[in-house]
């Protein structure tokens, strides 16, 4: 086991183009690292540099106390777990999972002896003897999962190791890497796509953008806290509601003013805002904290119902909001991978009309499409970014 450095890190191709761009992290003796962020952002890029399947451009990687740079990939001891598993169809699970033990010549009863115990934490007895084209996808990435941890590296590197799994076994397959990596207490870092992969499995998240780290720390950090919109509009299912107002001075109080509707702030709030008075801001509110028919002492907004989704526990109810919309480079793209008419709308001004809002609220509240609704929120619940660096405002 040993602790994993980036330090200013970068990979820059020999067409010009910038993957990585000066990274810095530090992965702990034992940890379990989640590198996250949309495709093409250098998460997969950065794994692949530790393992030595790309070369290092600037910086340093050090393993342990080893300097990674240049070192051959089979000298780092290291584990990669692929996301197309890269079995060998040909042999059997008891070969794919003995076959790193047999490349060191150990001897036959120790080969026998440490398959059979990783096969049994893993759930593999009784399918030692099948070849992997007869096995289901968790079966296959249980196999995967056991060359890896038969080899005792000093860490593991999960290339989206779930992404060809259908959603249902993804979820078990999450548990089960995350109980192994406990039990094993290996150093892993972790590549996916997926935030609620993230979130679930990770003791903290680099979130990644273009190649630049944006934010890294405990997942309940990133979600309270995060750093900028890129972040904010990343983390989370549904994601952070967005809209833009004004920091408006009247009575010599601060105010957010969205379109015909005011919003008084608290102090704490009002002291953050000071420096953008009478400029627009973004205004960010987690699904969870918009109330339906809110108690005295909340704030307000009237909405109009548009969509409600039943989920049996409780219930994602849509509402229009007359408000301006968050149209930067960071929400756009993050919006991509979403709904590519929807950035069509936020592009052409088709959406400047409203916002929609996604509130997370009882099952029992169920207005009709088109009902007029007041949410509530607390002030201290609000995020506040500036419009042209994206940073949040605190």
């Amino acid at each position: 086991m040993a602790p994993i450095t980036f330090d200013k890190v970068g990979k820059v191709y020999a067409d010009g183009t910038r993957a990585v761009d000066a990274l810095d992290l530090e992965i702990a003796d034992g940890e379990f690292m989640v590198l996250v962020g949309p495709s093409g952002c250098g998460k997969t890029t950065a794994l692949r540099m530790v393992a030595g399947l790309e070369e290092i451009t600037e910086g340093e990687i050090r393993i342990g106390e080893t300097v990674a740079n240049g070192l051959d990939p089979s000298r780092r001891d290291v584990a990669m777990v692929f996301q197309n598993y890269a079995l060998y169809p040909h042999m059997s699970v008891f070969e794919n999972i003995a076959f790193p033990l047999r490349s060191r010549r150990l001897p036959r009863a120790e080969v026998k002896t440490q398959v059979e115990k990783t096969a049994e934490i893993l759930g593999l007895r009784e399918l030692l003897k099948r070849k992997p084209r007869t096995l289901s996808g968790g079966q296959r990435q249980r196999v995967a999962m056991g060359r890896a941890i038969v080899r005792k590296p000093q860490a593991f590197l999960m290339d989206e190791p779930l992404s060809n799994l259908d959603a249902k076994l993804r979820v078990q397959m999450r548990a089960e890497i995350s109980r192994l990596q406990r039990e094993l207490g290996v150093t892993t870092i972790y590549v996916t796509h997926d935030q609620v992969e993230a979130m679930t499995m990770g003791t903290r998240i680099a979130v990644m953008r273009k190649g630049v780290l944006q934010q890294e720390g405990p997942p309940q950090l990133l979600y309270d806290e995060p750093a900028n919109l890129f972040v904010a509009t990343f983390i989370g299912s549904p994601g952070m509601n967005l809209f833009r107002a004004r920091v408006a001075s009247e009575d010599g109080r601060l105010a957010l003013r969205i379109r015909d509707q005011r919003v008084e702030l608290d102090g704490r709030v009002r002291a953050a805002l000071a420096a953008h008075r009478d400029r627009d801001v973004a205004v960010g509110i987690r699904p969870e904290q918009l109330k339906a028919q809110p108690s005295d002492g909340l704030l307000r907004l009237t909405t109009r119902v548009v969509l409600s989704e039943a989920l049996g526990a409780e219930r994602l109810l849509h509402v229009a909001l007359p408000a301006d919309p968050v149209v930067t480079e960071d929400v756009i793209e993050i919006v991509q991978d979403i709904d590519a008419a929807l950035v069509t709308d936020l592009e052409t001004g088709r959406s400047e009309h409203h916002v929609t809002l996604v509130g997370r609220v009882a099952t029992s509240f169920a207005p009709d499409p088109g009902a007029t609704v007041e949410l509530g929120f607390e002030a201290d619940k609000l995020h506040f970014f500036d419009l042209e660096t994206g940073a949040a405002i605190r």
